[in-house]
């Protein structure tokens, strides 16, 4: 670990696998605190969040009590979510795809009306307040659904295209922010629409087999978390048999997953070159679709899901933890008034759609539940804080059969070419 002095301030210099490293602790402190907090088991608080926001508020204090700083090489945290956006590829069997068709098209169709919703907020916002209206579309689908990734591409183009100044920081600002409020409002969500419906979980059904019935539905379900807790229910007992990954299944489909992002990386570059800017985890997917549906006609190559997911689930929670850790929180107050009205607005927005969008309009059940929890994750965040969030409540509550499937395939793949529309669309309104 070196040390320099950073205008001043002597700063904490963490190398890539250092990040990493300090990512996994605080996962794991995320993990440790909220077995110790009820309420977080009982709004389906991520650890990832919780880890990573403790880390964030600590360095924001010590930088403003100029202790110390502290940077942070985050090369790995980039590579780790290309590897988790190749995991969801390799999830994507084309046989798959067609078992969830209608519920994927309905999905998509909802968080397509929501990207664009949500570039209109920002236009107005910023028309209202007599701002440059481009800073209102970063501040929408650009960072709200298309997350950091998006914002580090589409935020110079409109610096540098339109000298949209402020741009980057605006987009970061709201994609950061909707990030933390993504991971922190989609399990509460989730849990009051559970308890206002009285819906039945996989959990709840196994509660009432397991327990005589003496007391109300309610109760079952403030005994839920301590039950799953006490019994180490965290994945369905029938999968208990299949569960088991040796290590060459592993380090195989570990090749395939790192081979598959060899590849997109190569054609991601090739595209760059030509001016057609589409990120490196967007084509690592696609390539990772290709090699899941090759192996499935040809049977030339096997997957093991098990071990696909095992991968995903490291993957998604330390590359979360590493990006809501690494915020620059003092960087925020500088755009804070603007930001904050259109966030709040952002915030009502998705929870609306969620509920009555999501919800109502797929089923009104616990698959539907999950989904809406997964929709505040990508609509306010990215695709990863959706999945942790469908995670945690899955773990609680129960696992569910398409919900995982449909929200990783709209929020990774199908919305991103649909944003991009959206973005070119409202930026020659903007003009």
């Amino acid at each position: 670990m070196e040390t320099e002095v950073v205008n001043g301030l002597l700063t904490l210099k963490f190398n890539m696998i250092q990040t990493v490293a300090l990512g996994v602790i605080m996962y794991y402190f995320g993990v440790f605190f909220r077995n110790k907090v009820h309420l977080f088991v009982k709004l389906s608080i991520p650890a990832s969040a919780i880890g990573g926001l403790a880390t964030a508020f600590f360095i924001a204090f010590l930088r403003y009590k100029n202790i110390i700083g502290v940077h942070f090489d985050l090369t790995l945290q980039n590579m780790l979510m290309i590897m988790f956006f190749c995991t969801v590829g390799m999830n994507a069997s084309y046989k798959l795809l067609m078992k969830g068709g209608l519920l994927i098209i309905a999905f998509w169709v909802i968080c397509a009306s929501l990207a664009a919703l949500q570039n209109i907020v920002g236009f107005l916002v910023t028309k209202v307040l007599g701002m440059n209206t481009l800073l209102g579309i970063i501040s929408g689908s650009v960072s709200m659904m298309g997350g950091l990734g998006t914002v580090g591409t589409f935020g110079n183009f409109f610096e540098n295209a339109f000298k949209a100044n402020g741009a980057v920081e605006a987009g970061v600002t709201c994609a950061t922010l909707g990030m933390v409020a993504g991971s922190a409002l989609g399990g509460p969500l989730a849990e009051w629409i559970i308890r206002k419906h009285r819906l039945t979980t996989p959990h709840t059904e196994l509660i009432g087999q397991s327990k005589s019935s003496k007391s109300d539905q309610s109760s079952d379900y403030e005994e839920v978390g301590a039950f799953v807790q006490e019994e180490g229910m965290l994945l369905d007992p029938l999968d208990e048999k299949e569960d088991f990954v040796n290590g060459p299944h592993l380090m195989k489909n570990l090749s395939l997953v790192l081979v598959a992002m060899g590849f997109g990386s190569v054609i991601s570059y090739y595209f760059n070159k030509t001016g057609i800017l589409l990120p490196a985890y967007l084509v690592t997917m696609l390539v990772a679709v290709f090699f899941r549906n090759i192996g499935d006609f040809s049977k030339l190559i096997k997957i093991d899901t098990k071990a696909i997911g095992m991968i995903s689930d490291v993957s998604l929670a330390i590359f979360v933890t590493m990006v809501i850790m690494s915020l620059n929180l003092p960087q925020l107050l500088e755009l804070v008034f603007p930001i904050l009205i259109i966030m709040v607005i952002q915030i009502i927005l998705v929870l609306i759609i969620a509920y009555f969008g999501v919800f109502y309009l797929l089923g009104k059940d616990y698959e539907a539940v999950v989904m809406s929890a997964g929709l505040v994750g990508f609509g306010l965040g990215a695709t990863p804080n959706a999945l942790a969030n469908m995670q945690t409540l899955m773990l609680k509550h129960g696992k569910t059969s398409k919900a995982f499937f449909v929200v990783s395939i709209v929020g990774a793949f199908l919305i991103d070419f649909t944003n991009a529309i959206l973005i070119i669309f409202f930026i020659g309104i903007a003009k």
